[in-house]
């Protein structure tokens, strides 16, 4: 009988973990597979790890890793990937907002020959600004990278053991999971699902988490601030060619007049200013280029449970 493993990144969860681990079990024990519950503990200091110790002692289905410090959830999500066992891996939060009785429909739907099904909210059931702000991000992505992610995409998704092997062959520091899925390509599919509200507590993934995100995704899939800074440089050189020839024309033809010193600082504020913030551009792909040629450990493991 095949094994399924399931994937799930917790972070200061003491208010969801008990429901989670509740409903997910009922739902796994009603299929007709071998599973087990892999949750990856990002550095919680509340009661998160001693609650799921507490069913890892009950039943060695249900696993644990635990980081040393908070690492973010993309290294979460790829330390539960690298340490699963199943012949296929689903990945999904611990707030429920995602309902663990849709694990048989992606089990479902993967056997019908996808190498990966990727779960698509029917509705986003968050707060304005965080929906505001996926819309935003997603378009942005979109328009300025050549991933094509689909619209509503879900962190709940079920792939095979092709495209996990696959997936672990990816070694970038700075990881975007959507990214790299969908750069592994295969055989794709999509489930539409009902999301819930959220079961308790509040989402850890704020909005500074959510910006330092989109700055990593621009930076590691997309070269459009270099173009931009290379295209605006050039514009400003054909400008100020420009007005040096007009000035040269006042000069010895129409007026006679003396060019003061406010115009000059003022270029040299604004020539400066452009300089600085094109080299800070070029010197954060250099930093990541220094930070990807180190070859770190993706994350830091202190202790494993039921491995």
């Amino acid at each position: 009988m095949k094994l399924l493993s399931v994937v799930v990144p917790v972070y200061f969860e003491e208010e969801c973990i008990n429901q989670f681990i509740t409903e997910a079990t009922l739902a796994l024990d009603k299929l007709d597979i071998n599973w087990e519950i892999i949750f990856i503990d990002d550095g919680s200091t509340d009661a998160t790890i001693s609650i799921i110790k507490k069913y890892t002692d009950l039943n060695k289905k249900i696993k644990l890793i635990q980081f040393s410090y908070n690492h973010g959830k993309q290294l979460a999500v790829t330390a539960g990937i690298k340490h699963a066992s199943g012949d296929f891996i689903l990945t999904m939060d611990p707030d429920l907002q995602d309902p663990p009785e849709e694990i048989g429909n992606f089990l479902k739907e993967i056997n019908k020959g996808f190498d990966i099904v990727l779960g698509i909210r029917k509705e986003k059931r968050d707060k304005f600004l965080n929906n505001l702000f996926s819309k935003l991000f997603w378009t942005f992505l979109e328009k300025t990278t050549d991933i094509k992610i689909p619209k509503g995409i879900s962190s709940m998704r079920i792939f095979n053991r092709k495209v996990a092997d696959k997936f672990l062959e990816y070694k970038e520091q700075n990881r975007f999971i959507e990214g790299i899925l969908m750069h592994i390509g295969m055989k794709r599919g999509t489930l539409f699902i009902d999301q819930r509200e959220r079961f308790a507590g509040k989402s850890k993934f704020s909005f500074r988490r959510k910006v330092k995100l989109a700055f990593n995704v621009i930076f590691d899939y997309s070269e459009l601030p270099l173009k931009i800074a290379v295209k605006l440089g050039f514009y400003l050189f054909l400008l100020g060619i420009l007005f040096m020839l007009i000035i040269i024309t006042l000069k010895f033809t129409l007026i006679d007049f003396q060019i003061g010193w406010p115009s000059l600082i003022c270029s040299i504020i604004l020539g400066s200013g452009l300089q600085l913030f094109f080299i800070g551009i070029a010197a954060l792909y250099i930093g990541r280029i220094y930070k990807e040629t180190k070859g770190r450990p993706l994350y830091s493991i202190i202790e494993t449970t039921n491995f």
